[in-house]
């Protein structure tokens, strides 16, 4: 079985319409900068949400240096660097 393309992926999450994606991040980070934009990219109708694990201590304790972490309704989407396969979870979500 051969892995779905980038655009394949992206059309059918248009199609199908895209939910919340949360990022968890921290500021001066260069790996979460490069995520948002590298799902934003990818999946240009997708609301994202930037959260700073820094402003608040369980987050912090949570994700410490494991970021970024992208989510979708709390299901983990993608941890340290995009991968453009995860889209094809939103689809399930």
């Amino acid at each position: 079985m051969t892995a779905p393309t980038l655009q394949s992926l992206v059309a059918v999450i248009l199609r199908a319409g895209m939910p919340l994606v949360t990022l968890y991040s921290r500021p001066d980070c260069r790996l979460c900068d490069e995520a948002r934009r590298e799902l934003a990219a990818a999946a240009p109708t997708a609301t994202i949400e930037v959260v700073d694990v820094d402003s608040d201590p369980e987050l912090s304790e949570r994700f410490g240096l494991e970021i970024p972490v992208a989510t979708v309704r709390g299901r983990e989407l993608f941890r340290h660097r995009f991968d453009p396969a995860c889209l094809a979870l939103i689809r399930n979500n």
